[in-house]
């Protein structure tokens, strides 16, 4: 990416910052109240306090695990189910109504039956965690398997290839944009309802210190959460775009490295010379001799 687009980038976060400051400074009163919200500066200099005390960082890497932890269940069993499901009627006749019965239901709202199933709180939490990635990867999958072109399996079969050959070279190859897709949407969901169910029923974790701020009246240290969450579910996103783009260098991509995936030129990239096609040749004019006069 070129600098001239992080630099965008930066300035739009710096205008977003030097705007909060000067409302929260001002204490602009209008449709929305900003005397009460605090400044840019109180949040971060309360950030810079917490950065230095160990509860902050405890609180940071037990959320870290309960996310790794759901997500890698959610990512295997989603796969696995919505392969299942879109390449087998006996597994879309079975699974299928059970899981769009549950598929509806928040994850947060399933806190009062990991209480009731789990022993812990921190395998409940991992639990809610689990089923809020789950089923963002299940149907992603199941969607980008059904979208394939049977073409592609029966050239295999008829080279004769097995049925798992077709599953491991055809079927998931294909389907890994749409699945890597799900990834995505999941990991953001997971981190909504880790934070939730941290705050009802967790004991440690950012979204548990980040309620026992908002109890205590400390509006910096909710908003020293709140980015702390921001800037951990873009970071684990970015993550998982990255591995996706590792691991689908196959893929074709355009021709040039300065136009995005719809063929549009990407601003501020540098123009290249097009070649313009020859002009076509000219008969040649016919001879004076077979010219025909009236």
């Amino acid at each position: 990416m070129p600098w001239g687009r992080y630099c965008v980038r930066a300035a739009s976060l710096a205008a977003f910052l030097g705007l909060w400051q000067f409302l929260t400074a001002r204490r602009v009163n209008l449709w929305v109240r900003f005397e009460q919200l605090p400044t840019v500066v109180q949040v971060g200099r309360e950030f810079g306090t917490r950065l230095t005390g160990g509860p902050y960082w405890q609180d940071l890497g037990d959320s870290l695990v309960r996310i790794v932890t759901g997500f890698a269940l959610a990512a295997v069993l989603g796969v696995t189910v919505g392969t299942a499901i879109a390449r087998s009627r006996v597994a879309r006749d079975i699974l299928g109504p059970v899981l769009e019965v549950l598929r509806p239901i928040p994850a947060i709202a399933l806190v009062p039956v990991a209480i009731l199933l789990f022993p812990t709180n921190e395998q409940g939490i991992v639990f809610i965690t689990f089923a809020a990635a789950f089923f963002p990867i299940m149907v992603s999958t199941r969607h980008a398997v059904r979208a394939l072109t049977p073409v592609w399996e029966e050239a295999v079969l008829t080279m004769g290839g097995s049925r798992w050959r077709v599953l491991a070279q055809v079927v998931l190859p294909g389907a890994l944009p749409g699945i890597l897709g799900g990834l995505s949407v999941g990991i953001g969901v997971s981190w909504i309802c880790v934070i939730s169910a941290e705050m009802i029923s967790g004991e440690y974790g950012v979204g548990y210190r980040t309620w026992q701020d908002y109890t205590v009246v400390d509006y910096p240290g909710v908003l020293v959460g709140m980015a702390t969450i921001g800037v951990l579910g873009w970071i684990t996103s970015a993550a998982v775009e990255l591995l996706g783009r590792r691991v689908t260098r196959w893929l074709p991509r355009t021709a040039s490295g300065d136009r995005d995936r719809a063929g549009y030129r990407t601003p501020g990239a540098p123009r290249r010379a097009v070649r313009a096609d020859p002009a076509p040749p000219q008969p040649e004019p016919e001879p004076a001799s077979r010219k025909v006069h009236p």
